[in-house]
């Protein structure tokens, strides 16, 4: 139990009910200001400012000072009721064990928030550090029922809670004669598999002459100039448009010019531009990895095609595009689905779990 969960343990009278938990410490990586995607802290801790007195770290740059940064926080805040921890699988993985540790050494109940399509890669490449991260959690936080999953197989029980999307900021539009204008945005990298996109929009333009493909998120591993050789190769470096990373309100406007969203990644979990996609009205084609059959059902709220297939999902472009029906349909029910990240249900879904079990002591 924390140090302030216990003063207010000793505050309370005998009988009465225990003080729901107040203050939060979140830890992620708040790189906004580096030219960087915006990730998850950036918005659930906005949100949970509403119920929640919320400290947050880090947004330095540099991984070692980070690290620093995030201990001398936790350090600061010991006396906090809850400590949130953003875990991917990735190095800031280890940033998860070291907090971790240390809100077990200090008596700090903590609820890592796990990220990625290949945290299951993790969790079996480092089966000791993450038992231990996992099994001295009081709750574990999964975006989505694949990782949810994931966990289960692993013993570590996890509570569902999607990323919070503001819907009310995503207009929903519908595309009843959708073209081949094709909208791409995450960060380039070549886990995403940006050069698919582009194979794609190559087999487009042998039919549809005014074929386009707009791709919006930063350079993190050399991608983008792979992507400009790639399109200078087959012919379709005029039809490509990049534009660094832009402002989530920049690439909602941007959206209206365009038709079909392609997610051409090979590993993922639930991905938060896919989820605007859909909030947004545009039909998506996504490769059928990790965590995405679990967010769009094929043929219902969205089109699957396997990892890497570009002939596959340049086919199922061409069936929304002839089929407007179709696209219409799937575009509806996506809009559907995108509901169940609305802020406000996701907002609820953490007080029920943070303030419902306020008086639970850690494990």
């Amino acid at each position: 139990m924390s140090p302030r969960a216990e003063d207010a343990r000793r505050a309370t009278p005998p009988g009465a009910p225990e003080r729901a938990a107040a203050s939060l410490a979140y830890f992620g990586n708040r790189l906004q200001a580096h030219d960087r995607t915006p990730t998850v802290i950036d918005s659930l801790a906005e949100l949970l400012r509403g119920d929640f007195h919320v400290v947050t770290a880090s947004d330095q740059h540099n991984q070692a000072l980070r690290l620093l940064d995030m201990v001398r926080v936790l350090w600061r805040e010991r006396r906090c009721d809850f400590v949130l921890i953003d875990t991917y699988s990735t190095r800031a993985f280890h940033y998860a064990v070291i907090l971790g540790a240390l809100c077990r050494r200090l008596g700090i109940r903590y609820v890592p928030i796990v990220h990625g399509g290949a945290l299951a890669e993790r969790l079996a490449r480092s089966p000791r550090r993450s038992r231990r991260l996992f099994s001295g959690a009081w709750a574990i936080v999964a975006p989505s029922p694949y990782l949810q999953a994931v966990f289960a197989r692993h013993g570590h029980p996890a509570k569902v809670i999607p990323n919070p999307l503001a819907l009310e900021r995503y207009d929903f539009a519908e595309r009843p004669r959708p073209r081949a204008r094709l909208l791409w945005v995450r960060a380039l990298d070549r886990l995403y598999d940006p050069e698919m996109a582009v194979r794609v929009l190559a087999r487009l333009d042998q039919r549809h002459p005014d074929a386009t493909l707009c791709m919006v998120g930063p350079d993190k591993d050399g991608s983008a100039e792979r992507v400009r050789a790639l399109a200078d190769r087959m012919g379709v470096a005029a039809r490509l448009r990049m534009t660094g990373r832009l402002e989530p309100e920049a690439w909602r406007r941007l959206s209206r010019d365009y038709d079909v969203f392609l997610n051409t990644t090979t590993v993922d979990n639930a991905p938060v531009s896919v989820v605007e996609a859909m909030a947004l009205g545009l039909p998506v084609v996504s490769t059928a990895v990790g965590g995405i059959p679990y967010l769009i059902e094929d043929g219902v709220d969205g089109l699957l095609v396997p990892a890497g297939d570009d002939a596959a999902m340049a086919a199922s472009v061409e069936r929304l595009i002839e089929r407007p029906d179709v696209a219409l349909s799937v575009s509806r029910a996506a809009r559907r689905k995108a509901d169940d990240f609305d802020a406000e249900r996701v907002r609820q879904a953490w007080r029920r779990l943070l303030l419902g079990r306020a008086t639970e002591s850690a494990p």
